[in-house]
């Protein structure tokens, strides 16, 4: 396989580490901006051939298209933040390839009553542009890094095997990491967290459809597993909830993220002063974003690995009934910061971002994975995926947490 990897920040590395040992992958094409931080990534991996580099600019499509044309490309990874979706989206229908994503298009608030009406969706601009993927055969599978990605696989898995009846599908996420010498660093991209954070989150429910609620709304404690313990969970913006509802059978679908008092407040003061702005002003003559500011001020977090301590838990908490009795179960994944340093050179969240997308690869250039059209990681079958999880290092569990009734 073939594959133009467009972005190379933190995540990006991740895909070509653990990619790299594959021999299914024939090559994989360094596309960033920043020449210089890809050439650092391919300096580590030592496989100049197989890992080239390229620069590329992620908001135009010809220059996608270009080099998916160049390197003959089977696939394009799109490993940017996701304002870039729809040109990296279209640029592999026009190039007819096959696209991949782990975060869909961008959302829009209701202009009228944001925290209850849906406005743009997130993934909106690539469903409805389903039936031409299909017709020509091609295949965009979105939302396919571990959240979305792997919980929805999971999903999957538990409508298949472990519930006879589902009533509520919802993603908790949680961490004990500490990053050492910094007050404020973040463990993943700014850019992306701002959007999902405060922007409205949506919910789904059986007998209403999608509707958004207010940002950190509905708190509850939720106990992680493998020693990470109990950490206050809040509704936020996300794929998973657009997603899971297309192909799973659920009376209701959540993600609840557990962000921290701190964090909470930044994001809060951020949006207060209009720093979370995405859209350019002018500041002195100089057209620039603030949000891109705010990314720009923080440590990059490709490179706060060596300074991060603890495990993060990424899972899908299910309610439902089998056999007649009511059940509720966790599936998860945590990955170890140490573990993820040591085996990939990569911090955690990162490599437990990537992970998702490779094992994809592999079952597409397999055809363990086959489908066209615009469709979710729910769209396939759920075993050969987690199969593979061990494998690549990334383990599953499940842990039940059903209720005892008297």
């Amino acid at each position: 396989m073939k594959v133009l990897l467009v972005g190379v920040g933190g995540v990006g590395e991740a895909i070509a580490a653990i990619a790299k040992p594959r021999p299914w992958l024939e090559q994989m094409v360094l596309a960033d901006y920043n020449v210089k931080r890809a050439k650092e990534v391919q300096k580590k991996l030592r496989q100049n051939k197989r890992f080239p580099v390229e620069f590329i600019d992620a908001s135009k499509k010809t220059d996608i298209a270009r080099l998916a044309k160049k390197y003959k490309v089977d696939l394009i990874m799109n490993a940017v933040d996701p304002v870039f979706n729809e040109q990296i989206f279209d640029a592999a229908y026009q190039v007819g390839v096959t696209y991949m994503d782990m975060a869909m298009t961008l959302s829009k608030p209701h202009r009228t009553d944001p925290f209850n009406k849906c406005g743009v969706k997130l993934g909106d601009y690539q469903f409805k542009k389903a039936r031409d993927w299909q017709k020509k055969k091609l295949l965009a599978l979105v939302g396919i890094g571990v959240e979305p990605g792997m919980v929805d696989v999971f999903a999957r898995y538990a409508q298949d095997h472990l519930f006879d009846e589902i009533e509520e599908v919802g993603v908790r996420d949680g961490a004990n990491l500490e990053i050492k010498g910094y007050e404020f660093a973040p463990n993943f991209s700014i850019w992306t967290t701002i959007e999902e954070c405060l922007n409205p989150p949506v919910i789904w429910e059986k007998d209403k459809g999608w509707f958004t609620t207010e940002p950190f709304s509905e708190p509850e404690v939720f106990e992680f597993p493998e020693g990470i313990g109990k950490i206050e969970v809040v509704n936020v913006e996300h794929e998973e909830v657009l997603l899971m509802p297309r192909w799973i059978k659920t009376k209701r679908a959540t993600f609840k993220y557990g962000l921290g008092d701190q964090f909470i407040g930044v994001l809060k003061t951020l949006h207060m002063l209009g720093l979370d702005n995405k859209e350019k002003i002018n500041v002195k003559g100089v057209m620039v974003a603030p949000r891109d500011v705010v990314a720009a001020c923080l440590p990059d977090p490709a490179h706060l690995g060596d300074k991060m301590s603890g495990k993060t838990c990424a899972g899908l908490w299910v309610k439902g009934i089998k056999d007649g009795k009511p059940r509720e179960v966790y599936l998860y994944q945590v990955a170890d910061n140490k573990d993820c340093m040591k085996t990939w050179g990569c911090q955690a969240v990162v490599a437990q971002t990537a992970f998702s997308a490779v094992i994809a690869m592999d079952l597409l250039h397999h055809g363990q994975w086959e489908g066209v059209g615009v469709l979710g990681p729910e769209a396939f079958v759920s075993e050969p995926f987690m199969e593979k999880m061990a494998e690549y290092g990334f383990p599953y569990g499940i842990k039940e947490m059903t209720k005892e009734t008297v």
